[in-house]
């Protein structure tokens, strides 16, 4: 039966702050994701339940959203169902006048945890206000991200890379060479932490161009290593599947940037042999660092663009248990839908091939240093 007459010319309204993903695959399922910015909380719904949420603007009363939902599955939701969603959703605090939710009972923890600093491991929040500081970011930066100047720079971009490759046995000599240069070396390792840092605020500015929040920007340290680190609060929910594929590419993009103009040196100007090697070091471990980040495995940008890619949440963990099930031929892997057999034998197969490479590559490189003169 359809929702009582008492109910059914209820228009329900979501708060403005309600954020709701695309479909995204998880396991043999496909769930929207919902996020109230007001409390930090969020959940999965299933296909179903985001067909009634997404239809919630105020302008359709329960009648009407039940009609389109009957057209669409077959089936009229009874009074009890509709009872049991409302419900949820006004106890999470999603409605339009609805009272706010107490804030979820594992965020004070977590905001403990964060800000718990050892001598050995800790983070440290830099500003107090990270999502204006990146927009003030974003204003001074706004038209290095317009189509008119990012094709020229990812152009010049590309022809660096393709003359590295190229010169990739100078490279790795000059490296080596460089090693033995504690000074030029110290040098080479401040720019490329500098990177790092460029790597992580990219991140933030290109989010905030399509409309993300940044909720923290600090450093982290797990001795020796300390890093800067900025945190994209929506990240899952920016506009559209290439906005998010743009902020997760941002940092490597940011490091490539980074290695323009010391490529410029290192192929044109007059320099001393040992600052000659000390720029091809700094190409070849800047360019090294970009493009580890963009292999795609959790919790590297790669794996957020991968996932993004093939509309996937928590990709990694649902492609193993697939291929576990589907390599023991298990009678639960015929029970997947068939993109998400595609999406995850072909994460999993892409995933291989990429470890390959790498360890390829890593070979290659080893025995180039141990038979070099």
């Amino acid at each position: 039966m359809s929702a009582p007459a008492s109910r059914a010319q209820y228009r329900p309204e979501l708060k403005p702050d309600v954020l709701v993903t695309d479909a995204l695959l998880l396991g043999d399922r496909t769930v929207h994701l919902i996020k109230d910015t007001g409390s930090g909380q969020s959940f999965k719904v299933g296909a179903r339940e985001h067909f009634l949420i997404s239809r919630m603007d105020g302008t359709r009363n329960l009648e009407e959203i039940g009609a389109e939902y009957a057209r669409q599955y077959g089936r009229r939701l009874a009074d009890a169902n509709w009872q049991q969603l409302l419900r949820m959703l006004g106890a999470r605090g999603l409605l339009a006048g609805a009272p706010a939710p107490a804030p979820a009972p594992d965020r004070a923890p977590a905001e403990a945890a964060r800000s718990e600093r050892r001598l050995l491991r800790g983070t440290l929040p830099l500003v107090a206000d990270a999502d204006a500081t990146a927009t003030r970011l974003h204003r001074a930066v706004r038209s290095l991200l317009s189509p008119w100047t990012m094709v020229p720079l990812l152009t010049l971009v590309a022809v660096m890379e393709i003359v590295a490759a190229l010169h990739t046995g100078e490279l790795v000599l000059a490296t080596r060479e460089t090693f033995t240069n504690p000074v030029l070396l110290t040098a080479t390792g401040a720019l490329l932490w500098l990177s790092t840092a460029l790597h992580e605020l990219a991140h933030g500015v290109v989010a905030k161009h399509y409309g993300g929040r940044v909720a923290e920007i600090g450093l982290r340290w797990r001795l020796p290593s300390v890093i800067m680190y900025c945190v994209v609060d929506n990240f899952l929910y920016l506009r559209t599947r290439w906005h998010r594929v743009a902020t997760a590419l941002a940092g490597a993009v940011a490091n490539l940037l980074f290695l323009l103009p010391f490529f410029a040196l290192w192929l044109l100007a007059p320099l001393d042999q040992a600052t000659h090697d000390a720029l091809a070091a700094l190409l070849f471990l800047g360019s090294v660092q970009a493009f580890a980040m963009l292999v795609p495995l959790p919790p590297l940008d790669g794996y957020k663009v991968a996932a993004q890619l093939l509309g996937a949440t928590e990709l990694a963990a649902s492609s193993s248990t697939y291929l576990r099930l589907a390599l023991r031929r298990d009678p639960a892997a015929a029970g997947y839908p068939r993109r998400a057999r595609i999406v995850y034998t072909a994460y999993g197969l892409g995933s291989l091939l990429v470890l390959g490479a790498l360890a390829a590559a890593v070979a290659a490189v080893t025995h180039f240093l141990l038979t070099a003169p």
